[in-house]
């Protein structure tokens, strides 16, 4: 989460990204960041914090082609899932639908093959797990396994 980020999008756009997400705590001008973002070729999204309500980013869901969840605070890697994060990612998928959007929904923190069926299932479309991979003795064997389980989740839907 980097606070200020209308200061640093060109650069990151410069550098080549193509898809820049912006904490809705980080800015007092989440429209006019997403806006430019756009305007510079690349995708905008949108990031909610844990505590956060999923009902401050429904102003700019229109302007997003992808919402981030963060299933656990920012900023240290291999904390414990939140369960409360999926009830934002099922009201985001609800509201996707019931309005015509066409964001992705991606969830990010204490992911892994305990709970990734049960993201997907919950309406993400991108799931995030880095401890859950990197913190093992195997790490292509655990990507396997989130992978399998998180197709449990699509079957499951």
């Amino acid at each position: 989460m980097v606070d200020g980020p209308e200061d640093f999008v060109e650069a990151f756009a410069r550098a080549g990204s193509t898809v820049l997400t912006v904490h809705q705590e980080a800015t007092p001008h989440l429209h006019r960041v997403l806006q430019r973002i756009r305007d510079l070729g690349c995708s905008p999204g949108v990031t909610i914090n844990p505590g956060t309500p999923v009902e401050t980013i429904k102003p700019v869901l229109d302007l997003v082609d992808l919402v981030l969840v963060m299933s656990v605070n920012p900023g240290l890697g291999g904390q414990a899932f939140i369960p409360g994060s999926l009830e934002k990612t099922r009201l985001l998928c609800c509201w996707r639908e019931a309005f015509g959007h066409d964001y992705l929904i991606e969830i990010d923190g204490g992911i892994g093959p305990g709970n990734a069926a049960q993201a997907v299932a919950g309406g993400c479309d991108v799931i995030v797990a880095g401890s859950a991979i990197f913190n093992t003795p195997e790490p292509s064997g655990a990507l396997r396994e989130i992978r399998a389980r998180a197709l449990e989740g699509v079957i499951r839907d």
